[in-house]
């Protein structure tokens, strides 16, 4: 079949604000999109659909069963495989007019630079709260703009960061609406999410980025958007431009945006689910969730939600073996790690890649 431009963005470019010029900026335009899960995935499937030239994608994880519910562009076949890879297969059936690559792999300081280099705009879909620190110091650094989006319950937040002025200066960052890395605010792992309110943060964040590049509207400048999707309200948060170029160099020289998430873990910490199947009914095992309200197979010692877990307080017994559990792994690991430094010679693993991975 012969596609044209014309034909496949004739709803676009008939809008008079729009119009053939619109349809050639986003065209020539270069998109970094970071993270490929709730909010990345419907983020680079509506750019690349509207006609975005070049879109790279980024994001280390793999597919999970507990994804699709609010990753609907993945497939139960999906399952198991590299999220950026299939995500630019993807994109390459139905965008034939946008170049798609992508990176397997995660953003770290010593990769982000170049991984912003070449875009226009960045646009942050993760929900890891040391890699949008990460993101939004980088680009502020080498003055990019910056699509941000993040999700907490019903709640969803959208900004667009780091503007070029009128006069010169840059618009407001992430850190002048949050200065601060909170350290105890838990991902969607934790506290559950609805695939609603992470598709409406996700279409916002394409609206910002098609506004941008076209030059139409007002973006969300200067400005916070927060939405409640239970109660339907909006507010728009007004912000100032505090903390500047200068002072975020200073914090991007010290800081290691690590995250515990995105790393490799200790296979000294791991039992797998065939060898935790072995043990399960054995008295000297002490199970352990870390995560509320999971669906198990088998009957825990204790609940243990991650955001509570102090091993100051936590009673060990050292002639049991303690298996630390939670969806996908990460947190149970987390929790491993935290057992394990304060008592080295205790029996503490992690079952590997979580419940999700125990059939």
């Amino acid at each position: 079949m012969n596609i044209t431009k014309e034909a496949l963005f004739k709803r676009q470019i008939t809008l008079k604000e729009f119009g053939e010029a619109g349809q050639q900026k986003l065209q020539n335009a270069a998109v970094l999109v970071v993270g490929c899960g709730g909010l990345g995935s419907p983020i680079a499937v509506y750019l690349a659909s509207s006609g975005i030239g070049k879109i790279h994608l980024v994001d280390f994880d793999t597919v999970d069963i507990s994804n699709l519910h609010r990753q609907v562009f993945y497939s139960i076949d999906d399952v198991g495989k590299s999220k950026s890879e299939v995500l630019s297969k993807y994109i390459k059936n139905r965008a034939p007019f946008t170049e798609v690559s992508f990176t397997n792999s995660t953003v770290t300081k010593e990769n982000v630079f170049d991984l912003i280099s070449e875009a226009d705009i960045v646009v942050d879909g993760t929900d890891s709260l040391p890699t949008k620190y990460l993101l939004n110091d980088a680009c502020v650094i080498k003055e990019k703009p910056l699509v941000y989006g993040s999700l907490y319950k019903f709640d969803g937040y959208v900004s667009t960061f780091n503007v070029l002025q009128k006069d010169g200066s840059y618009s407001t960052n992430l850190r002048d609406a949050f200065p601060e890395m909170a350290s105890d605010i838990p991902n969607c792992e934790e506290v559950g999410t609805l695939n609603s309110i992470v598709g409406i943060i996700a279409i916002q964040q394409v609206n910002e980025v098609l506004k941008l590049i076209t030059e139409i509207g007002k973006p969300f400048i200067n400005e916070l958007l927060i939405f409640n999707s239970l109660e339907n309200t909006q507010l728009k948060m007004k912000l100032k431009p505090t903390v500047l170029k200068d002072k975020i160099a200073k914090l991007y020289k010290k800081h290691t945006y690590f995250d515990a998430a995105c790393v490799h873990q200790n296979r000294d910490l791991q039992i797998s689910p065939l060898e935790l199947k072995k043990k399960i009914g054995s008295k000297s095992l002490e199970l352990i969730a870390v995560l509320p309200n999971l669906k198990l197979p088998f009957t825990v010692n204790q609940t243990i939600p991650i955001q509570e877990f102090n091993v100051e307080r936590f009673e060990v017994d050292f002639t049991k073996t303690y298996v630390m559990v939670c969806q996908r792994g990460v947190n149970g690991y987390k929790a491993a790690k935290m057992l394990k430094n304060k008592y080295p010679e205790l029996e503490v693993l992690n079952l590997a890649g979580g419940i999700s991975t125990y059939n």
